[in-house]
């Protein structure tokens, strides 16, 4: 709790119990205060104060408990309610019919209800009716007659009422809790498929797409290897759409990039993926982003230079650029290919083909970026990604 350093409480109700703390100690003053000024008019005032202390025991004992959290069981609130009825019910003791015909209990109504506060929250409104019905008939027993004029006496009616509400309000906190942490879960599970289809996506089906395609290529008994491959791909894709994937993943930085800050410089970690077919042109200074950035754009760009090479035609080159435009980093990467057919890339979606809308496009929006694809058949593919990072405050 905010304020109160050591008390950790995963209790949805946890809230009210604390909240029902500070009404217990409320209603402990206006018991002493009407012990105080009632005690010279009982025949057993020395046994009165005795029974008093008992109920001080419970009241700190209980507000202590319950506060912490180590309190709120069955065995707890049951001692509670024998206690508080046993209170109640030694007023016979203490004084004689007259003043209990004409006065509340000598504890008080008010902090009998405490009993009726912590069974609401522990077991629910149902719970919390009971308890009030059986405080307001210890009250009845001691006074040794029941008015059936609630208008006279409307106390066990506010009893009752404030149990059902009570219950109500401890009942729908749990409600929201656990609908919340399902939904927690949900969107827990939905992440890390999408980090597994990822992963999956920029290994084994970017391995079986080059397998089908090269091996057709080469003809022979690598057709049948080849024919396995794709069918493979395809059944793995439809598996990878169909489970419902989130949209976030961190893929490791080269070693050399990430050192032990919380940025990487943008520029060494594009420039690492250099080589004969593609070629990265960044500033001459660094570009400071978080390291989530680097990972999801180098990722992304090794998506797009993945499928530049798998199918963009033999001798397809990819060029990379960084713009550093201080509040804002852009990455393009466009290829001198065949370009795309229009109409390809919603097809592909259809077919469970997702590599362009999760692992390229599902990245950069995932990062709040901006995605722009132009392309055209025989004219090549560009991508260009913007994403928004201040150097003072890098994203991650």
């Amino acid at each position: 709790m905010p304020g109160f350093p050591g008390i950790v409480d995963a209790d949805p109700v946890g809230p009210l119990w604390r909240g029902a703390q500070l009404f217990r100690a409320v209603s402990y003053c206006y018991a002493l205060g009407f012990h105080i000024a009632v005690n010279d008019d009982l025949t057993h005032s020395g046994v009165a104060w005795a029974l008093f202390g008992v109920l001080t025991v419970v009241t700190a004992a209980c507000g202590v408990g319950y506060y912490r959290g180590f309190a709120r069981t069955r065995y707890w609130v049951a001692g509670e309610i024998t206690v508080v009825v046993a209170l109640m019910l030694s007023t016979m003791l203490v004084a004689d019919d007259h003043w209990a015909l004409g006065n509340q209990t000598w504890p008080t109504t008010l902090w009998a209800t405490n009993a009726m506060i912590s069974a609401a929250l522990l077991w629910g409104p149902w719970s919390g009716i009971e308890t009030g019905l059986v405080i307001g008939a210890s009250s009845t027993i001691v006074k040794g007659t029941f008015d059936p004029n609630l208008g006279r006496n409307a106390t066990i009616i506010v009893i009752v009422a404030a149990g059902l509400a009570v219950g109500i309000a401890g009942s729908t906190a749990r409600r929201l809790h656990e609908t919340l942490s399902a939904a927690e879960r949900r969107a827990a599970a939905a992440e890390e498929r999408e980090r597994l289809a990822r992963q999956v996506h920029d290994g084994v089906l970017q391995t079986l797409a080059y397998i089908a395609k090269h091996g057709r290529e080469i003809g022979g008994p690598s057709t049948r290897l080849a024919e396995l491959a794709g069918e493979q791909e395809r059944a793995l894709r439809m598996m990878i759409a169909d489970i419902g994937e989130a949209d976030t993943q961190i893929v490791a930085v080269a070693d050399d990039a990430a050192g032990d800050t919380d940025t990487v410089d943008l520029t060494v970690v594009l420039r690492g993926l250099a080589a004969d077919d593609v070629s990265v042109s960044a500033p001459g200074t660094p570009v400071p982003v978080g390291r989530e950035v680097a990972g999801e754009l180098r990722a992304a760009l090794t998506n797009a230079i993945a499928n530049t090479r798998t199918h963009a035609g033999p001798g397809a080159r990819s060029y990379v650029l960084l713009e550093d435009l201080d509040d804002e980093v852009v990455v393009s990467v466009r290829d001198d290919g065949v370009g795309i057919e229009p109409g390809r890339l919603e097809q592909a979606r259809r077919d469970g083909r997702m590599g362009v809308s999760k692992s390229i496009v599902g990245r950069i929006e995932a990062l709040g970026g901006r995605v722009l694809l132009v392309s055209s058949p025989g004219a090549g593919t560009e991508w260009e990604w913007t994403v928004a990072c201040r150097e003072q405050q890098p994203c991650s």
